[in-house]
């Protein structure tokens, strides 16, 4: 079969990196991901990277064919056995789509959605090139589903959602599972979620980073472009005053030392320290681009005044760029101290409640609720009943107590432990 050395190597790299179930990698080796990527040279189609297909007009990317790691990790969550009828969120390019049909095997169904139309022919045409039957790729609003072919056995989101659609839940059937990164103040998290009583319960979690859902279930989060080649991208969980950081980042940094000797990978430390920062931190941001050490996605704190980055390449160092970068970088830094005195939790470790409903009428039901402070717990105000993103966390340090996040369509209730 064409390419099936690059494919092996492909899901032997995986394997040594994470588990991969035997499922997932048959699939991966049966799916030629180089068919659904045609400008992309076929070698490059089997590197372990994410691969950007469509950009809106300011440049920034609206759909791409996702890590092949992260689309194994979240494959596993998803547990797609023979026969299973699978909702798909975010068609893409369709290779997801086919991994889900080659799993869903003999007797399965697989329907996938996406919003553009021209994304929806172009997965359907490398479907048809690649010989795949037994998927429907279908031009509308994800957050609808399509109740036509429900209930549904699973649904998986290849988009970051910044809610869970009350119309997925309602979708699934008896004993389904739904898998889908979801925001949690602006991290994303791949939660596979199952429903315990009125509630859905996370039954293992991820970390991850896809590109955000739009339509009608579109979040709060902003993107914006901080430059353009090499590409550099500035992210927030809501729209905020920042100032000019590209300039503050052209600016001479101050750099405070955290720890001398980082042991554990780049992408480890970042991801956990972001998370951290949701918890904690109202002025956190990511910044995805190559600040001088490779590509990569690096936590921080940013203000009208300045910005401070984390960076972790040999050791563990806040660096501060701007009028307010000295300032910032302290704040990162015990942030960072923090969260390494609190063991480094992950987001592995994360358990998720999610209560459908309107979160004022639920507070109203003596259900979830956001509000109240808790103090030394980054300083968020009291949170009106139902606004969305603004709970706080709620008792004690984060790695034992929980916090309560209001959405539109449900209430998450989010916990280490």
């Amino acid at each position: 079969m064409e390419f099936a050395a690059q494919r092996q190597a492909l899901v032997a790299h995986l394997r040594t990196a994470q588990d991969v179930s035997e499922p997932v990698a048959e699939a991966m080796l049966a799916v030629p991901r180089h068919l659904f990527v045609p400008g992309v040279e076929p070698e490059a189609a089997y590197r372990d990277e994410p691969i950007v297909t469509k950009r809106d007009a300011e440049g920034r990317p609206i759909s791409s064919s996702s890590q092949p790691a992260i689309m194994a990790t979240m494959l596993g969550q998803l547990g797609v056995e023979p026969g299973h009828r699978v909702l798909e969120i975010g068609a893409g390019t369709g290779y997801n789509a086919a991994l889900l049909a080659h799993l869903a095997g003999p007797g399965g169904r697989v329907v996938a959605l996406d919003i553009d139309e021209d994304t929806v022919e172009q997965a359907r045409r490398h479907l048809a090139a690649a010989g795949v039957t037994g998927v429907e790729v279908l031009c509308r609003d994800g957050a609808g589903g399509h109740p036509a072919l429900a209930p549904y056995d699973r649904l998986i989101a290849t988009v970051g959602v910044w809610d869970l659609a009350p119309a997925w839940l309602a979708q699934l059937g008896p004993g389904g599972r739904l898998v889908a990164p979801l925001d949690l103040r602006g991290v994303q998290v791949s939660a596979a979620m199952e429903r315990d009583g009125e509630r859905w319960v996370s039954r293992s979690v991820a970390p991850c980073g896809f590109m955000r859902m739009r339509g009608s279930l579109t979040g709060t989060e902003t993107l914006e472009v901080l430059r353009r080649d090499p590409e550099l991208l500035l992210m927030l969980p809501e729209a905020r005053e920042v100032g000019d950081v590209p300039a503050a980042l052209d600016a001479a940094p101050t750099e405070i030392t955290v720890r001398r000797e980082e042991a554990a990978p780049p992408f480890t430390v970042a991801m956990g320290v972001a998370l951290w920062l949701a918890l904690h931190e109202p002025r956190w941001c990511v910044v995805s681009g190559d600040l001088g050490g490779g590509p990569g996605l690096t936590p921080g704190i940013v203000q009208p005044d300045g910005i401070a980055v984390l960076a972790a390449q040999g050791s563990l160092v806040a660096r501060g760029h701007g009028a307010g970068g000295a300032r910032l970088a302290a704040e990162l830094a015990a942030h960072v101290r923090a969260w390494d005195a609190a063991g480094r939790p992950e987001a592995s470790a994360l358990r998720i409640e999610a209560y459908p409903g309107d979160p004022a009428s639920r507070r109203k039901a003596g259900g979830p609720a956001t509000g109240g402070t808790a103090g030394g717990q980054g300083g968020r105000d009291a949170t009106p009943a139902g606004e969305p993103e603004r709970g706080a966390v709620t008792s004690g340090a984060v790695t034992s107590g929980t916090v309560v996040i209001g959405k539109r369509h449900t209430t998450l209730v989010v916990g280490f432990g």
